[in-house]
Formats: structure tokens, sequence, C-alpha cells
């Protein structure tokens, strides 16, 4: 992403966002340590802005598509009002594990319902509505959670899609893989979707918000 938005802007941005405090931190460093693949973790930016989503908008029901190690989750987790709940789905039993032992320690298990299995599948069983989704999950299948998902939307609900640069993939017309592919396909879907807005934001790595139309 150095290419794309200068090392200075994404330093000073750094800078003046506000860090993760004592848990999220080590769960944070635990991912960099432990993770063998730390990227995938909800940066610091993102996380702040889902942060910022529920707090602006007094979401009460989320549903987070890709928990990894749980730092997205436990951010979006501590946003939500004592009766809020985050729904979050993980195919991987090793990274839900270690998502399962960052909730526990948190001061807001409570609220997390982590559910392990395929993610279309869950979100099938799954009702409605929701006031915020937020999408990190499995590339290819971007377009399928989109067109799962957006009839469950509160009527302010808000989708977010994370990773719609891929590191610069996506805007390379000579790079043509299934998952850069399906990134491009979501965000043509999401586009053309007449019952939503949309904007695309360049933090992190590229992060797709839309709403319904009112």
């Amino acid at each position: 992403m150095a290419d794309l938005i200068s090392r200075a802007a994404t330093d000073f941005a750094a800078q003046f966002t506000t860090p993760f405090g004592d848990h999220l931190a080590a769960a944070a460093a635990w991912t960099r340590e432990h993770s063998s693949a730390p990227g995938m973790m909800s940066g610091l930016a993102e996380a702040r802005l889902l942060e910022a989503l529920i707090a602006s908008s007094g979401a009460r029901r989320v549903l987070e598509i890709g928990t990894f190690t749980g730092v997205g989750t436990l951010t979006m987790a501590a946003a939500l009002p004592a009766d809020g709940r985050i729904t979050t789905l993980e195919k991987d039993p090793d990274s839900a594990a270690n998502a399962r032992r960052h909730f526990e320690a948190s001061a807001h298990a409570e609220k997390i319902d982590l559910i392990v299995g395929d993610a279309l599948q869950s979100i099938a069983r799954l009702a409605g509505p929701f006031d915020l989704v937020y999408i990190d999950a499995w590339k290819t299948d971007y377009p399928a959670y989109y067109d799962a998902v957006v009839d469950k939307l509160s009527e302010r609900g808000v989708i977010v899609g994370d990773n719609l640069f891929r590191d610069g993939a996506t805007l390379d017309s000579r790079i043509d893989d299934q998952g850069t592919e399906a990134m491009r396909a979501f965000a043509r879907r999401v586009h053309a979707d007449e019952r939503v807005h949309n904007v695309l934001l360049t933090i992190g790595d590229g992060v797709l918000l839309a709403w319904r139309v009112y």
C-alpha cells in the first residue's frame, strides 16, 4: 500500500488515530507474533472506523464475516451498548480458538457470539436485521456475502467491505486471479445496486461502505 498512498500520509494518519488500548494491543501483538498471516488482522484505521460507525449510529446488532484472531471483533464489541450483540463468523477452527481466548480475556465477552463453520451457510440461518455488517473473509466469496446480507440490513444499516485494493492488485488490469476478480465483481455489484448508496474509502487496504437509499 505504500505505493498507493504515501508512507508519510499513512504515518501521519496513524499518529492521529487513537491507539489500541491494553487488551486490544495485547491481542494485536499476539497476532503479529504468532499468526502466519498477521496482515489479515483488522488494521488500526479500519478498526477505529468500525467503532465510529457503531458509536455514531447507535448500532445494536452487528454481523462480522471473518473473525481471524478477533481484534476487529473486540473493537466493535467495546463500542456496542450493554445490550448490543455482535455475531462473528469464522470457518477456520484454529483461528476461532485463538479468537475465543481473546474474547474470554476481555470485558466484552458477553456481547460476542462466535459461530464456527461456513459463513454463507451460517448467514442463511441468521435472522436480521443487522445494523452493521463487516465483511473481511474469503475474497472469492465477497459477491455472495453481499447478496446474502443486503436484505438483512436494518433500515439504516451499513455494510462494510475490507481489502478492496488487495495491496494494489485490483488496480492493475494485468492481474486476474480469482480473488482479485471477485473483489472487482463485488465492487461493481455494490455500485450497480440501486437499493444502496456507496463510497470506497482509501484508508487501509480500501474500505467500501454501502447503505440503504432512503
